[in-house]
């Protein structure tokens, strides 16, 4: 899939009323068919999407930061946890751990991450496509349709199944 972060940004502002109505409805699915139809359009699509080439959700979002991943991604830069929170972390609105600034500070020129083997879970699961009880994700997958061009096309390759 190539991406065209302009034109992903117009469509997907374009389409967000009718994904946030779509999306809400899928809520009264039978879960598991819900999850089946997810996981096979996830497969479908990022068999064809190489993240590199947009690396967009690096660029505009902060994931969650739970203790677990503070420490592994201090050790790997050879940082205290309290240093590593001191220099990159703030606590946001919902009281969670997030990046300071946009994009994420680990992120390359060539949209590589210069901690991906220590990443926080948040970043190892995004963009929430492939997991169990889709149905409890569907405000997180809205949101992510205005982030993830392969959100966006998994939810119009929806519309279309269901």
């Amino acid at each position: 899939m190539n991406i065209d972060l302009k034109d992903f940004n117009k469509r997907s502002k374009q389409l967000s009323q009718e994904n946030r109505k779509f999306l809400m409805g899928l809520k009264k699915k039978d879960p598991r068919k819900l999850d089946h139809a997810f996981h096979s359009l996830h497969e479908e699509v990022f068999e064809g999407t190489d993240c590199l080439t947009c690396a967009n959700c690096c660029k505009t979002t902060s994931p969650i930061f739970y203790q677990t991943d503070i420490e592994r991604v201090a050790k790997a830069l050879r940082m205290k946890p309290g240093d590593f929170i001191e220099q990159y972390l703030r606590v946001d609105e919902d009281n969670d751990y997030v990046l300071k600034s946009a994009p994420c500070p680990f992120l390359d020129e060539d949209n590589y991450c210069s901690v991906y083997e220590s990443r926080p879970k948040a970043c190892r699961e995004y963009p929430h496509t492939d997991r169990k009880k889709m149905i409890q994700v569907m405000d997180l997958t809205h949101k992510n349709t205005l982030v993830c061009p392969a959100v966006l096309e998994i939810v119009e390759r929806m519309k279309k199944l269901i």
